[in-house]
């Protein structure tokens, strides 16, 4: 089988720890590409991981299969334009990991019908456990399909949509989600705190509810509602609690607050792909 080089275009956080793990997975260091303006960052990279890494996007990207394109939203457009004419002599798969940036925008730039995969992790990847939705434009073939599905699921699971309009949604649910649970322990830990727990406890007890609460879910075939049910004894404290939310209409703030957050989404990706 002939090399398949992965080219990062940022070494930020999110490429490490994809870096992390392909490389973790048995991807052959000398195969991972980097390239990263730091010099710092460089020589952090290559001691952390064996990789090539590179103050030129153009030189990082020569070779490759793949070109992972890990930049701010914000610079994706000249990085585009500027690495567009190599990877269109070398036909490689173009993966973006920039939030809110469309297809056909990374296109455009590109300068040629590109076969382009657009993905958005959320930040639970920086520990290899994210959640990551990918998007395939009609140029991507079926073993480029693969290939960048096997780059993304370095950072945890991955699962496809058809539809470039509902990554909003996703932004909304899983990019934003994180943030939203946050909240929640945040609150479970502020309110052990004000009825009396020491802060170290309560923070304890928190997050080892919701990392149990999650793996539940996660290793059981049936949906959170049974699940939430099952916890809930008639007469009991926890349906008393779960009334109380209830009646401060929980599910409607729910619903508005991932509205908001898709809707701002869609107002990101008009901003980033103007002229």
């Amino acid at each position: 089988m002939s090399r398949q080089i992965v080219a990062f275009v940022g070494g930020g956080n999110m490429a490490a720890s994809l870096v992390g793990g392909l490389i973790g997975g048995g991807w052959p260091a000398e195969d991972v590409h980097v390239a990263e303006p730091r010099p710092e960052r460089r020589a952090e990279l290559v001691q952390r991981f064996g990789v090539y890494a590179s103050g030129s996007n153009v030189e990082a990207v020569a070779s490759a299969s793949v070109a992972v394109l890990a930049v701010k939203p914000q610079v994706l457009r000249a990085v585009a334009s500027e690495i567009g004419p190599a990877l269109r002599a070398s036909g490689a798969l173009v993966v973006s990991i920039a939030a809110g940036v469309r297809e056909p925008d990374i296109r455009r730039w590109l300068g040629y019908e590109a076969p382009i995969i657009r993905t958005m992790p959320n930040t639970p990847a920086l520990v290899r456990s994210g959640a990551t939705a990918l998007f395939a434009n009609p140029f991507v073939t079926s073993a480029q399909r693969n290939l960048g599905e096997s780059i993304m699921r370095a950072a945890g699971m991955t699962l496809w949509v058809q539809d470039e309009r509902l990554m909003d949604v996703v932004t909304a649910l899983s990019g934003s989600g994180p943030a939203y649970f946050f909240l929640v322990m945040e609150l479970l830990e502020e309110a052990g705190v004000r009825l009396g727990l020491d802060p170290e406890v309560a923070r304890l007890l928190t997050l080892e509810t919701a990392f149990g609460a999650a793996k539940m879910a996660l290793e059981s075939s049936e949906d959170p509602a049974t699940l939430r049910a099952r916890v809930t004894s008639p007469g009991g404290t926890t349906e008393r609690a779960l009334a109380r939310l209830e009646a401060g209409d929980i599910r409607q703030v729910f619903l508005e607050a991932v509205e908001a957050a898709r809707a701002r989404a869609a107002e990101l990706g008009d901003s980033l792909g103007a002229d």
